[in-house]
């Protein structure tokens, strides 16, 4: 489902450059320019989001016995950067324009393509945005938001397109084409911010570690001395997650083991594809109160 996602994305956004290109050929407008070369983004984007995709769904083999996951996060990377200079391409079109706007032609027939072009773009980051949510993909969610911020930045280019058309004001054209560069700078450096995280073993948000600690006092109810040094990350998709578990000292190592496989059992089933490591410690490695009847954590 991940790949067919992919693929959609990359079909859309050539047929969205090709809609923004043809817009700008009948107008002449920086501004749309602007949006077109967006979408030349867009396209590298899907592209190279599918083939990280590709990549990250290969099964785990003995270079990589932790799969090849993090793949995606290179993409999203890559994207990024993409997004960054896709910003000063269009900076360097619009500031000669300041000095000098240009008067505008064919907007009416421009404007209907562009404003095709973001509907369709719309359609598509919904779609995106909320299968790489369900299928925890940082190629398609950051896919899905760059998209939407081309959406965003369309629309805004079409407002102003417009008000220049109606006005006479052809320095909005140039000066819209510079707000949208801001715009997508800052969206490309958030991109890789995120991206870079992943590739760092940044740990699962604080709600989701609150929901793992809460299965993990489910599960335990006093069984446990004590769970300490729980530690996550992620890598793409899946995640993963390891924690020692102290047990009194008269429990057998088939009480432990059975202990450990019902943990893993109920970490699975509230966060599926969830890879658990669990070290058991004898009493004496006790550091603290921990999950006793109080179910604490």
């Amino acid at each position: 489902m991940t790949e067919q996602a992919a693929r959609l994305s990359l079909l859309v956004a050539l047929l969205v450059l090709g809609l923004k290109a043809l817009a700008y050929l009948l107008t002449g407008s920086v501004a749309l320019l602007s949006d077109a070369l967006e979408s030349t983004v867009n396209v590298a984007a899907a592209l190279m989001a599918l083939l990280a995709i590709r990549l990250a769904q290969r099964p785990p083999d003995r270079n990589h016995p932790f799969g090849h996951t993090k793949a995606e996060y290179f993409s999203a990377v890559l994207e990024g950067v993409l997004v960054v200079l896709a910003a000063l391409l269009i900076a360097r079109e619009a500031l000669p324009r300041l000095l000098r706007p240009v008067p505008l032609e064919g907007l009416g027939p421009g404007l209907l393509l562009a404003l095709l072009a973001s509907g369709v773009n719309a359609l598509l980051a919904r779609h995106l945005i909320r299968l790489g949510r369900v299928l925890r993909s940082p190629a398609l969610t950051a896919d899905g938001y760059h998209v939407l911020s081309d959406v965003l930045t369309s629309a805004g280019v079409l407002l102003g397109v417009g008000l220049a058309g109606l006005t006479g004001l052809w320095i909005l054209d140039p000066l819209l084409a510079l707000l949208v560069a801001g715009h997508i700078l800052f969206l490309g450096l958030r991109l890789v911010r995120h991206s870079v995280g992943g590739l760092m073993d940044e740990g699962l948000p604080p709600e989701e570690v609150g929901r793992i600690r809460g299965a993990i006092v489910q599960v335990l109810r006093g069984r446990a001395l004590e769970v300490h040094d729980l530690k996550t990350r992620k890598a793409g998709p899946r995640a993963f997650l390891e924690f020692h578990l102290v047990v009194p000292g008269g429990m057998t190592v088939e009480e432990a083991h059975r202990l450990c496989d019902e943990l893993e059992r109920a970490l699975e089933r509230e966060f599926p594809g969830l890879s658990v490591t669990i070290h058991v410690e004898p009493e004496s490695e006790r550091r603290g109160a921990g999950p006793s009847p109080g179910g604490k954590v």
